[in-house]
């Protein structure tokens, strides 16, 4: 498949005919479903994935995983992008695809592990709970920025059918999907539980207060549009930042008055409106932002059909192309990695990570 490049001229000769490839088939979701409604509205890459990467911070071990391997500060742009190719990939690509992405993953993942910086303890990005944390502040927030600042809230069936997808792609992570909840109710009473654990350490306001700088994951641009690309980095903040409950701002020391947050929303609304009129304008912007994930995402905006036009579930999935549950993957692998970190005191080998590159794109 060509490389993702930044420039319109790449991304329109992507897009030209056969250059864009058809999914092998529609996934775990597929056209019709609530995933596909809401994921594939332009608030989704934007606000949402921001504001979800920015909460998800405030979780100590999760936190401890990111600080060590220090990857949002060395290489904020492409960590974004193979992040939000993920996701992407997730909802809309083909099972075969998603499969070896999230078995690729828990090996990314696993050297991420070390001694909690602040209490006793360690911390491990496979661990279940983190990856049931990162799993309902993802989809929570995809979901609440939709709301906000897209078409409005979901119908009852609606949500449940999301909820429910939720769970189901929770099978794709290390966590269990016995503990998704499955309405509104069920994911405000976990926030709810979670909020005594979680802490705005140093290290978790440093990477809020960065994550929050949209400016660092736009492509360069010329002198002339500098001052076009501030306007849209700062509104972009402001829009993740108004999404965020006062609570969860005073205590990561986030400051924005309540003027700001009313006065974006009707911007914010306005522009995603007008994006989402056109599925190549959607496509270019996307691009802007995450250019490897405009490859999955593409074949759904532009209507290309998949070579077989099924559904399937992670199980289903699994079985057909040969992977384990992400809960059971690379064991002897992990422990490897545990004993190289706990046991003699080295760095973790990055052979997942290099591994990944294939799956999630280029590291740089």
């Amino acid at each position: 498949m060509p490389a993702a490049t930044d420039t319109r001229e790449g991304l329109m000769a992507r897009l030209n005919g056969k250059e864009v490839q058809p999914h092998e088939d529609y996934g775990f979701f597929g056209p019709g479903s609530v995933v596909w409604k809401v994921w594939s509205y332009p608030t989704a890459p934007t606000v949402g994935f921001q504001r979800s990467v920015v909460v998800e911070e405030l979780d100590p071990p999760l936190v401890a995983a990111v600080h060590g391997t220090q990857g949002i500060y060395e290489r904020t742009r492409t960590r974004y992008d193979r992040t939000l190719r993920y996701f992407a990939m997730v909802a809309f690509a083909g099972s075969e695809q998603v499969c070896r992405a999230a078995d690729v993953l828990v090996k990314v993942h696993s050297k991420a592990i070390g001694q909690l910086p602040y209490g006793e303890g360690t911390y491990d990005a496979n661990d279940p709970a983190s990856q049931l944390w990162i799993q309902l502040t993802g989809w929570h927030s995809i979901l609440y920025a939709y709301e906000k600042y897209g078409p409005g809230k979901l119908t009852e069936e609606e949500e449940k059918e999301y909820w429910e997808a939720c769970a189901l792609a929770a099978e794709l992570q290390t966590c269990s999907p016995d503990d998704v909840p499955r309405d509104r109710a069920g994911i405000r009473a976990y926030f709810e539980r979670m909020r005594p654990r979680l802490s705005a350490s140093p290290i978790a306001r440093q990477a809020m207060h960065h994550l929050l700088n949209t400016d660092l994951v736009l492509p360069p641009t010329p002198w002339w549009m500098r001052p076009a690309r501030t306007v849209v980095a700062r509104t972009h903040r402001i829009a993740t930042i108004a999404t965020m409950p006062r609570w969860m701002r005073e205590m990561a020391q986030i400051r924005q008055s309540r003027l700001l947050d009313v006065l974006v929303v009707p911007v914010m609304r306005t522009a995603f409106a007008l994006a989402h009129l056109s599925p190549r304008i959607e496509l270019f912007l996307l691009g802007m932002l995450s250019p490897s994930t405009v490859q999955v995402v593409a074949p759904i905006k532009l209507g290309i059909p998949p070579r077989t036009k099924e559904v399937l579930t992670p199980g289903q999935a699994r079985a057909r192309h040969g992977y384990v549950r992400p809960a059971d993957a690379h064991a002897e692998f992990r422990a490897r990695q545990a004993a190289r970190v706990f046991g003699d005191g080295k760095p973790p080998s990055e052979q997942g990570l290099i591994e990944s590159q294939d799956v999630l794109g280029p590291l740089a």
